[in-house]
């Protein structure tokens, strides 16, 4: 995994200076330097609308009580492509707007999900509204759990009169 890391950070910075170097010659420099400065702004607000969507959709599928595998890893991706965008560079927007796309995101989140092998024990999600998972459970009758009430103090009630 080491010689991959070692290789992308030189390679990376080589290749994106090169395209620097040549968009430049060709467009010059102010064209070139807003357009990374308007691809990072763009790629920003839209990470954020797709981030927002995710969030939703996580939240749905966990309200029907599934695990949003693959929704989290596409909002892990999400943040990969956040990252992405605001690197300045070309190749690295264009990697970043690869994965801000839902259909190339949803393939490649499906592709890493078959790559990893989860071990998952019997979990159970329960809504607010639903069973209690820790109500008649083995805790309470172990005495791990421990019941009681407070009070909150106001500062003056602190204050000592001297």
């Amino acid at each position: 995994m080491f010689p991959i890391l070692v290789i992308l950070f030189i390679c990376v910075p080589i290749i994106e200076i090169a395209l620097f170097i040549q968009v430049g010659g060709v467009i010059g420099l102010w064209p070139t330097i807003a357009i990374v400065l308007l691809t990072a702004f763009f790629g920003a607000s839209l990470v954020r609308s797709q981030g927002i969507q995710t969030v939703m959709s996580v939240q749905s599928r966990l309200q029907q009580g599934e695990l949003p595998a693959q929704q989290i890893i596409e909002g892990v991706m999400l943040a990969v492509a956040g990252v992405l965008l605001l690197t300045p560079g070309f190749m690295t927007d264009l990697l970043g707007m690869i994965v801000l796309l839902p259909a190339p995101r949803a393939w490649l989140a499906q592709q890493a999900m078959q790559r990893v092998k989860v071990n998952a024990s019997s979990t159970h999600f329960h809504s607010q509204y639903g069973d209690n998972p820790f109500q008649n459970s083995e805790h309470d009758q172990q005495g791990d759990i421990f019941e009681g009430e407070f009070e909150k103090q106001a500062d003056e009630d602190k204050r000592i009169d001297k």
